[in-house]
């Protein structure tokens, strides 16, 4: 695959991972990052409470998308979260343990408040 077809296909997928959170989050709540070269590096999504890496391709690596998103969640809210495809695979979501626990301690909390 050329560099060219490789990266329109990570920005397909990082306008799908948008579009799938903008569903639940709202249109003007959920947006893509725009990366400039030579810049501090940016958030390919950014949705209320998410700083999301995005990888596609044959086969992707959750850990260092998960230490990128790491990186670029610094000096911003949210929880970093690597949001990975593989080729003819489902989606899989990657992120530190002790930020699962605090986002579902959260949802729990928002849960039992409304019951």
């Amino acid at each position: 695959m050329s560099a060219r077809s490789s990266r329109r296909k990570g920005a397909d997928f990082e306008r799908a991972v948008r579009r799938r959170l903008a569903a639940v989050f709202g249109e003007r709540h959920v947006q893509r990052g725009q990366q400039v070269p030579g810049a501090a590096a940016v958030p390919d999504v950014v949705a209320p409470g998410l700083v999301i890496e995005c990888k596609a391709g044959r086969r992707t690596a959750a850990r260092p998308a998960l230490r990128q998103a790491v990186d670029e969640a610094r000096g911003r809210r949210g929880w970093p979260v690597a949001v990975c495809r593989n080729d003819r695979r489902g989606t899989t979501v990657t992120m530190r343990f002790e930020d699962f626990v605090a986002l579902v301690r959260d949802w729990h909390e928002l849960r039992i408040q409304a019951v």
